[in-house]
């Protein structure tokens, strides 16, 4: 290049008379092996990754965010709008709020909670940072049935039992609906863990369970992980219950439970080989001071 980018004289061209030099600019010229390549392997590959039938296309990015900001902004409202109507069909009260304010709520809470997941992998593990970090379509028809469940579960109960609860021993205490304080602090806990156990982990946090140890897998034993295990399963644990006691939901309740602890159970236990295999007697002695937060999972 350096011979490429030499300025050469014009002065043999110039009038005997003038004694000023004067020089003329030639582009450089590319050597082969610095010509541009459009359609080299890498340049193609991270391209078409961004295309609408990319795994990270930019398009499906911006459609779902701008659909779960919508639907967190509306589902918001309605929640307010509703808490602050009477609902006249509750016998146990003069006055209390609508009791399908849940509703919304739950629908806000997912909203925020899938756009979270994307957001969180965007900022501190970007290389993952894909249509499937949403976590919309990725955990299989049971997870949506689930949730479809919760809702049509809350909907029957004040269909059918118009009160703050269906069940006596889930009713309100001295006016106080423990169960929902309850539900909103494990939502609470539960969201701020798992987004917190993301950003802190950082490249080394995937959605997928890892069969092989790739190069700068780091075991992760600071802030949350010094206290717990799996700080992101814990979080989505106790913030899905949280969510049925913030409906009122006694079946879906127990359903969650058990479910819920039945996956996690079977995924820590095959998740702890891999990084036993990775890491060997330091994950050991990592177990042995930490726990995972979920009952009779040690």
């Amino acid at each position: 290049m350096a011979n490429d980018t030499g300025i050469p004289s014009a002065s043999s061209e110039t009038p005997a008379a003038d004694a000023t030099e004067y020089n003329t600019w030639n582009p450089p010229k590319a050597s082969p092996s610095q010509s541009p390549t459009p359609t080299g392997t890498k340049t193609t590959t991270i391209d078409a990754l961004l295309y609408p039938s990319g795994s990270k296309s930019l398009s499906g990015i911006s459609l779902r965010a701008f659909l779960l900001g919508t639907t967190l902004g509306l589902s918001t409202a309605l929640t307010l709008t509703l808490l602050n109507i009477t609902d006249y069909f509750n016998l146990d009260s003069d006055w209390s709020p609508h009791y399908l304010w849940r509703l919304p709520f739950f629908l806000s809470s997912l909203a925020l909670f899938h756009f979270l997941e994307y957001y969180i992998t965007a900022a501190h593990n970007t290389r993952y940072a894909d249509v499937a970090a949403f976590l919309l379509s990725t955990n299989g028809w049971a997870y949506n049935v689930a949730h479809s469940s919760a809702a049509v579960e809350c909907l029957l109960g004040y269909l059918f039992c118009p009160r703050d609860s269906y069940f006596e021993f889930t009713a309100s205490v001295d006016g106080v609906k423990v169960q929902v304080v309850a539900g909103l602090l494990f939502m609470v806990v539960g969201q701020v863990i798992r987004s917190l156990a993301m950003a802190q982990a950082g490249s080394n946090f995937n959605h997928t369970v890892q069969v092989e140890r790739k190069d700068g897998h780091m075991l992760v034993t600071h802030g949350i992980y010094s206290v717990l295990r799996h700080p992101s399963y814990f979080g989505f644990f106790w913030w899905g219950l949280g969510t049925q006691l913030v409906l009122g939901n006694v079946v879906c309740f127990v359903g969650y439970a058990v479910v819920l602890w039945k996956f996690f159970s079977s995924r820590i236990q095959r998740e702890e080989r891999f990084l036993i295999a990775f890491f060997g007697e330091e994950y050991v002695e990592y177990k042995k001071r930490t726990i995972v937060g979920i009952p009779c999972i040690a």
